[in-house]
């Protein structure tokens, strides 16, 4: 198995923690605030959406073919990865809950989705370093 680049995911977390350090610098009625705000929930929807595609090439292998991989859900994948040891339980409920949470807002591009988001920050920005390492351990594993 090739190495699974974890690259684009760190960035988007680098640029998650910098605009949520920001975001707490200021007042919810200045507008640098709604700046940070909207940078947060850009790379929180970016972050759980890549995590989704690295999960099905690291679930590749487990599988007797590329079509079966690529027909999983976001969810499935999360389950999967469970069952084959690659997250523990509790991180991969968490991560449905961070797309269930996603879902739920998808169509709310306002205060209420932002500020919703910025409440579980701390716990997904962990979550998605946790997530970067058990790539990288799945990259050592394979060489």
């Amino acid at each position: 198995m090739a190495e699974i680049k974890t690259d684009y995911i760190e960035k988007c977390l680098s640029s998650l923690e910098l605009a949520n350090q920001h975001l707490l610098l200021y007042n919810s009625t200045d507008e640098m605030y709604d700046i940070f705000r909207a940078a947060c929930t850009k790379e929180f929807e970016l972050i759980l959406e890549q995590a989704g595609k690295t999960l099905l090439k690291i679930l590749r292998p487990y599988f007797a073919t590329k079509k079966e991989v690529d027909q999983l859900t976001f969810k499935d994948s999360f389950r999967y990865a469970t069952k084959h040891g690659i997250l523990t339980p509790e991180e991969s409920e968490r991560w449905l809950n961070y797309r269930d949470f996603r879902n739920e807002t998808a169509h709310d591009y306002g205060d209420y989705l932002a500020d919703r988001i910025i409440l579980i920050l701390p716990e997904f920005i962990n979550d998605a370093k946790n997530f970067v390492k058990a790539v990288q351990k799945q990259n050592e594993s394979k060489t």
